[in-house]
């Protein structure tokens, strides 16, 4: 999805894959780092290496060689990609041009799809979609932006708030794809990855003050946001997932990310008639606030439309133009 190095020292992105781009950097530092200690990152590293091994079970259950029509329509003869892998080997590109598994396999182990979710009451698959990938090139995609962006966010604020906003995320982008994509399955951590996206826009907002070029870190995140979402625009890309975890990484920013006023952080060396007795600024404690309450709107009524079996698409004509652009190249009801 999308990589970046630091959004308070700066970088440049890394493309994600074909979802989304990485997350921009800023060039303002904050001077507030002298007097805030470091976490050491081992959650974001957990993250990967449970993602790499639930693929390559994936793969293992798979089993291309035992499991494959030899024959297509055309009545060519089909072979597993990578035979040399043996029960691991990919199937046929046709099937799944990202060297990956065969969409039944995904299915059987959790995939996003609204009619089990719904009428199978297997909502346990807004949760499970999260950790399962299409294919070699959308789990490296999605890791490294993962890397690029999960790591530098722990180190600042703590794996247990970063773990919150990857879960929550995922499972808000889960929950808009759901209520919006009725006739297909859906895997991938677009949406966890979005909502780190979200909060690192909703950080730089609530934490305005102690930024130095304020317009410049603006500007480079929000042109990344529209790239990003631009890129879901195309066929079989779930944007809905992309939009739903920003949208929750974008509230949950407000209310996890707060940084303290340096002020008060400096308080042990100030006297007693110049120290702040306030944590945070009032706007800070006002965000925090709208956006608890949109957050918990937002779930349950998401939640409430989904298990009710409402189609979101029947309700909005011009919604499905968000995931995907119709042109003279690809049809978006196929």
């Amino acid at each position: 999805m999308m990589g970046n190095r630091d959004l308070e020292r700066g970088g440049g992105t890394k493309p994600r894959n074909g979802s989304y781009q990485p997350p921009p950097t800023t060039a303002a530092p904050y001077y507030m780092e002298t007097s805030e200690s470091q976490w050491t990152s081992w959650l974001v590293p957990m993250i990967v290496v449970a993602n790499v091994a639930m693929f390559i079970v994936i793969m293992f259950v798979n089993n291309c060689p035992s499991n494959i029509n030899n024959f297509g329509r055309g009545g060519g003869r089909r072979q597993c990609v990578a035979r040399f892998l043996g029960r691991l080997s990919f199937q046929p590109l046709q099937d799944n041009p990202l060297f990956g598994p065969s969409s039944s396999t995904l299915q059987n182990l959790g995939a996003l799809e609204w009619d089990k979710v719904v009428h199978g009451h297997q909502g346990w698959r807004l949760f499970t979609c999260i950790w399962l990938h299409a294919g070699v090139v959308h789990l490296l995609a999605n890791m490294l932006s993962l890397v690029f962006i999960g790591i530098r966010l722990e180190q600042q604020f703590g794996f247990v708030r970063v773990g919150i906003i990857y879960l929550l995320s995922g499972i808000g982008g889960s929950v808009l794809s759901c209520l919006f994509i009725q006739g297909s399955i859906s895997v991938g951590a677009s949406g966890a990855l979005f909502g780190l996206l979200g909060a690192m826009l909703s950080e730089l907002l609530t934490n305005w003050s102690i930024y130095t070029n304020k317009a410049a870190a603006l500007i480079t995140l929000i042109i990344i946001i529209a790239i990003n979402l631009a890129v879901g625009l195309l066929p079989h890309v779930d944007n809905y997932a992309h939009i739903g975890g920003f949208m929750s990484g974008f509230l949950l920013g407000f209310v996890l990310l707060l940084r303290p006023q340096f002020g008060w952080l400096e308080r042990q060396h100030l006297p007693a008639e110049g120290r702040l007795k306030s944590k945070f600024k009032a706007y800070q404690y006002v965000l925090l606030l709208i956006a608890s309450i949109l957050l918990i709107v937002g779930f349950t009524v998401g939640l409430v439309m989904l298990f009710r079996g409402v189609k979101a698409n029947e309700h909005c004509d011009w919604c499905r133009y968000l995931s995907c652009l119709r042109t003279s190249r690809w049809n978006c009801e196929n």
